[in-house]
């Protein structure tokens, strides 16, 4: 038996493909303990996971002006949240690694303090990349925003990590776990695939919604599934409108699900559910299609069921993600901010009568997903490096 340390930051979408591996690894007689934020990751891992609390930054959970878009909402991310949070990290993260003794580690690509203390301190350790966007280089071609960001984990290796450390902490020289496939990722050439394992989606049970309106779906219409995520609150209330227009323009065949935790639809058009929280896992088992941001583990889970997408990008990796649906063919990408329900609607429309390949496109890239192995491949891989690494844990 082995002991894992999963490092994570506040953010579902981040925890989720872990809680999958941890579950995996568990099964195996593993022992699996967790450094983040208890109530995050216990909604998503269920109440008897263990987790050595971190302290949050100032300014708290994530919040952005929603306009802003761009290389300025990459740099404010990092400057206002990643930054902060791995410096409120650390200290956590370094009291868990004595406390438990890890012979390995799984860090977040943006919880950079599991990175750093854990090279710091001689863990082993796989990044855990929850959406592709970082694979591909978005800054190649803003080489000022590179070397700021460059400057900026560079000061906090000297500040939380090993100074001699010279390889960019967002990778871990051991090898990166990479939740997607290669369709996807399109021209990647340039990746060291030696170190990238594209082991797909990590698909497990979640929490479900025992209040969830099973019977309230209609069988003899389409089922259309439409969430924004759980980050983007502040920025949809728009869009959301103009989808559930989308939806009652095809009413005659299709039944959508929205995804609203924020409340933005307070008298949609009859016939569509709109709950704050939906099973979505479930959901998808039963949809034909999905209206979404471009978030990675939406997007990917969506593929995996061979579900083709109408996404619509906000902002951060979600237009990198969107351009992938729509160059491998699974996909149509619509503007956010000024798409209208008529024009969703014949998105919709094209992808549900797979009139431009989509659906057989969705339905190859899923078959290829399933073959990468999931949480079941992240698992051989972390076994792996234990075996390469046996004495690691030996000096803490």
């Amino acid at each position: 038996m082995s002991r894992f340390l999963l490092v994570a930051p506040p953010l579902t979408g981040h925890i989720n493909p872990l809680v999958a591996v941890a579950a995996e690894l568990t099964a195996r007689g593993h022992q699996v303990e967790w450094c983040g934020y208890a109530d995050r990751i216990r909604d998503a891992a269920g109440p008897t996971a263990v987790v050595h609390e971190c302290a949050l930054p100032e300014a708290g959970e994530l919040l952005r002006p929603p306009t802003l878009t761009g290389p300025a909402a990459f740099r404010f991310l990092w400057e206002a949240f990643f930054i902060p949070l791995a410096e409120a990290m650390a200290p956590a993260v370094a009291s868990a690694v004595h406390a438990f003794r890890p012979d390995a580690a799984v860090t977040d690509q943006h919880a950079v303090a599991g990175a750093l203390v854990c090279e710091r301190l001689g863990v082993p350790y796989l990044t855990s990349a929850s959406t592709s966007a970082e694979l591909i280089d978005p800054l190649a071609d803003l080489p000022k925003v590179a070397a700021w960001l460059t400057g900026r984990l560079d000061a906090l290796r000297e500040a939380i990590g090993d100074p001699a450390a010279t390889h960019d902490p967002r990778f871990s020289p051991y090898g990166v776990l990479a939740f997607t496939g290669r369709e996807l990722l399109g021209d990647a050439a340039a990746l060291p695939w030696e170190r990238v394992h594209l082991v797909g989606p990590a698909i497990a049970d979640r929490p479900g919604d025992p209040d969830f309106p099973w019977d309230a779906l209609d069988p003899s219409r389409e089922l259309v599934f439409v969430s924004l995520g759980t980050a983007n609150t502040d920025a949809g209330a728009r869009f959301l409108h103009e989808a559930a227009g989308a939806l009652e323009l095809l009413a005659d065949r299709v039944q959508g699900v929205v995804a609203d935790p924020g409340g933005q639809l307070t008298d949609p058009p009859p016939g569509i559910l709109v709950r704050p929280y939906v099973p979505q896992l479930e959901l998808l088992g039963r949809a034909r299609a999905v209206v979404s941001h471009g978030g990675h583990n939406t997007v990917c889970e969506a593929l995996w069921h061979g579900l083709p997408l109408v996404v619509a990008p906000i902002r951060d990796d979600q237009p990198i993600v969107a351009r992938q649906v729509a160059e491998a063919g699974a996909g149509i990408r619509v503007r956010f901010g000024r798409v209208d329900a008529p024009k969703l609607a014949e998105a919709l429309r094209t992808v549900l009568d797979d009139t431009g390949g989509h659906r057989t496109a969705a339905a190859a890239i899923g078959r290829s997903l399933r073959v990468a192995g999931g949480r079941q491949a992240a698992a051989d891989h972390l076994e792996q490096l234990v075996t390469a690494h046996p004495a690691a844990a030996a000096g803490r």
